[in-house]
């Protein structure tokens, strides 16, 4: 364990953040993800767990990736003395993280006024999908409903199709997650800069729809067409997308340049038939001919024929094989922990590694050891 600069012990994990303490009330979907990332990075994140609440997954608990190299204590915050148990929390901590909608954590004791009123330097990260302010600000939704008004989903699929749903990467993790994780770190900066922390408002609808910046740039520029399946990098293009296989499999390509072009058509055996990559008339045509040449062979011949060439050409791997690509195998994208195959913590510090060092945390189980070193007391049960 590390050591705090107030002498008290943390569980700080290997890697750049460790000394960070993070107070994550107990949430699903991307607050948990982001935390998650926080902790993998050496944060001691120390999850906040209502008693019975049970875990936001359809899995059991000790499945869900996204607490690892936590700890859980259980508070209930409706509890008479259950704001006061998280406040001193709090006063100790450097973050909080919460995914309530707008107003919960007010109503509970625990918004950012009272937190501030302990801990002037605290960053408050607030995870919505609609945001705090807005006329959807208290209304429910998911992922599908915050990347649909953005315009990302609608960019997704095949024409004359409806939309493809991306799982929840785009929003929750992408527009959500991420943007979290980056707006605490930013206002760190500030905090330790100024001694005064901020609440950070994440929103997945404003996340999702900055991912999509290049594409309104190039929207603006007559680059793109505001439809599916009609520009360079939805599928419209020949050379950027996926194709069957004899067996049932799929390859991705995407040879954009006229270099890796190049490589690929010659490599595929269509060199001399193919009509020219220019002739956006002829689109249908050249998607004809690479489709009925990957009809001949299968994933795995065709994944030979391109392996380690610069035709930017892979094949389409499901989440059970992907651990076994050589290359990602290679890199240890992926690690095993407590019988879990799961993606290794990312991205890659030279001088300070970060790794999985603990499972999902179980609701309550570190009670003890985070009111020891977080010197909080108040956490155990009366009778200990």
């Amino acid at each position: 364990m590390a050591v705090t600069g107030n002498g008290n012990r943390d569980a700080s994990g290997p890697g750049p953040l460790a000394g960070l303490r993070v107070v994550e009330l107990a949430g699903i979907g991307p607050g948990p993800f982001a935390a998650m990332l926080l902790a993998d990075l050496g944060a001691d994140v120390v999850r906040v767990d209502r008693p019975g609440g049970g875990g936001g997954l359809a899995v059991n608990p000790a499945y869900d990736v996204t607490n690892r190299n936590k700890r859980s204590v259980l508070v209930d915050l409706k509890s008479a003395d259950g704001p006061a148990r998280v406040l001193d929390l709090v006063e100790r901590a450097d973050v909080l993280v919460e995914g309530f909608r707008p107003g919960v954590a007010e109503r509970l004791g625990v918004g950012p006024a009272d937190c501030h009123a302990r801990n002037p330097k605290l960053v408050y990260g607030r995870m919505t999908g609609w945001g705090q302010e807005g006329p959807l600000a208290q209304s429910a939704g998911h992922d599908i409903a915050y990347i649909a008004v953005t315009g990302a989903l609608g960019m997704i699929g095949n024409p004359g199709e409806p939309p493809a749903i991306p799982a929840n990467l785009v929003g929750d993790y992408a527009g959500g997650s991420l943007y979290l994780v980056i707006g605490v770190l930013a206002a760190l900066q500030h905090a330790r800069t100024t001694g005064t922390g901020q609440v950070v408002d994440a929103a997945i609808v404003d996340g999702t729809a900055h991912l999509t910046a290049m594409i309104h740039g190039m929207m603006a520029a007559g680059g793109w067409q505001d439809r599916r399946g009609a520009n360079l990098l939805d599928g419209g293009c020949p050379f950027y997308g996926t194709y069957e296989t004899s067996d049932g499999g799929y390859m991705a390509v995407g040879a954009l340049e006229q270099q890796f072009y190049d490589t690929f058509v010659e490599l595929l055996g269509i060199k001399d038939e193919a009509p020219a990559r220019k002739d956006l008339a002829r689109w249908g045509e050249l998607r004809e001919v690479v489709a009925a040449r990957f009809r001949t062979r299968t994933r795995e011949e065709w994944t030979a024929v391109f392996e380690g060439t610069d035709a930017c050409v892979a094949p389409v791997l499901s989440l059970r094989e992907a651990p076994h690509h050589p290359h990602l195998a290679a890199r240890a994208t992926f690690t095993e922990f407590g019988g879990i195959t799961q993606p290794a913590p990312a991205p890659r510090f030279s001088a300070t590694p970060a790794a999985v060092t603990g499972g999902p945390a179980q609701p309550g189980a570190h009670t003890e050891s985070v009111a020891a070193d977080w010197d909080v007391p108040a956490l155990l049960p009366k009778d200990v």
